[in-house]
């Protein structure tokens, strides 16, 4: 695969409790909007995402990773998760915090996503 890759999957999944505890309900990032792709949630942006929203399962997204080591780690399945930065907005506390709105701020290809079903479903040559 060349140095440049597209990716799609889903950076949230609805209903589905994360590693921390949390829930992300369907509505939560209805305004998302193109934000930066990083690594691990830190530095530099290493790509362009060319398509985000909500459908019936989660927060889908298409990217480009322009970034040539980056984009080897997603192809060898070293970098398989994603996640999303966000600004909690409207929260539910009940026996889970359920995030009803929220502020996206970025999505990162990470090696352990937070929401373990929030996965890179896709790579392809661009």
């Amino acid at each position: 695969m060349g140095q440049v890759i597209r990716v799609e999957g889903y950076a949230a999944v609805f209903d589905r409790v994360d590693r921390a505890g949390d829930v992300v309900r369907r509505g939560a990032f209805a305004d998302a909007s193109l934000v930066p792709l990083l690594v691990q949630h830190r530095g530099r942006g290493v790509g362009t995402i060319e398509a985000i929203g909500e459908d019936a399962r989660g927060l889908r997204v298409t990217a480009v990773v322009a970034d040539a080591g980056v984009a080897r780690a997603v192809a060898c399945g070293a970098l398989v998760g994603l996640s999303v930065g966000y600004r909690a907005r409207v929260v539910r506390q009940g026996a889970r915090r359920e995030i009803l709105r929220a502020a996206l701020a970025e999505v990162s290809l990470v090696a352990v996503p937070m929401q373990p079903a929030a996965r890179v479903e896709r790579v392809s040559a661009v």
